[in-house]
């Protein structure tokens, strides 16, 4: 590794770092907190000692919504506080974003922290919409869904994600710049995602609710992500919450092999 460092950033004085990795499985990260610290907030730490070692001139992160907790209907823009994830998810990339704006007011040039809402696209690994393709492969005729579908969260389309943050990196002037990235509407329900899977995959298939608002234990079930700093910037996704979901439905059946 120290190899490859040497050879892309040894001497170059344009370098920058794009830091998307993490652990995505939050209920994962609930059963064994070590999993977030490890592959969430550790990663951070290390590439930020790189980004000292080798004057890395910029450092672009992947944040969360999960780091704003659960407000309810308080539209959540990136000023509001005190900050109280409920996640070790969350957890960690808040601690992450800290130890950016450290490393910002020590020696690093440039940051860029992304607040990233429900992503979604393909390909797919995990979240909602392939778990719920993967359960009607399974058992076709019958879709158990985790809550009572009352759940209600802003879904990004990848595409208008990616797009997002470049226009950011390219664009903000700050040295260190913290944005939400999302669409401008108040999202879907859990219900209008597992019905258009169901009309995508099997159509005849029962849809079974689960009780209560939460899906587990650090799921937030209600989010108002305020994309306002985004779009004053000069920046709108092309697809809402609808309209990404339902493309990302039809984009997730075709991986999963529906056709």
């Amino acid at each position: 590794m120290q190899r490859a460092l040497d050879g892309c950033c040894k001497g170059e004085e344009d370098v920058h770092i794009w830091h998307m990795a993490a652990n995505s499985d939050i209920p994962a990260g609930i059963e064994d907190p070590h999993i977030d610290l490890r592959d969430t907030f550790l990663t951070t730490f290390e590439l930020l000692r790189i980004a000292r070692e080798y004057k890395i001139a910029s450092f672009n992160f992947a944040s969360s919504s999960a780091i704003y907790g659960d407000l309810g209907d308080v539209p959540a823009h990136e000023a509001i506080g005190p900050l109280e994830p409920i996640s070790n998810y969350g957890a960690m990339k808040l601690a992450s974003e800290a130890q950016i704006r450290a490393a910002v007011e020590a020696f690093l040039p440039r940051a860029n922290i992304f607040r990233f809402p429900n992503v979604i696209g393909a390909p797919a690994t995990h979240g909602v919409i392939v778990d719920f393709v993967r359960k009607l492969r399974s058992t076709p005729s019958r879709l158990e869904v985790l809550g009572n579908g009352s759940q209600r969260k802003p879904y990004l389309h990848v595409d208008d994600l990616v797009d997002a943050m470049l226009f950011i990196e390219r664009d903000a002037t700050g040295r260190y710049n913290v944005v939400n990235i999302g669409p401008r509407d108040v999202g879907v329900s859990v219900r209008f995602i597992a019905e258009a899977v169901r009309d995508r995959v099997s159509p005849k298939a029962e849809i079974a609710f689960g009780e209560g608002d939460r899906g587990w234990v650090g799921d937030v079930p209600r989010f108002n992500y305020d994309t306002g700093r985004l779009s004053g910037m000069g920046w709108e996704p092309r697809l809402d919450s609808q309209a990404a979901v339902l493309r990302a439905v039809d984009e997730i059946a075709r991986q999963e092999g529906f056709d």
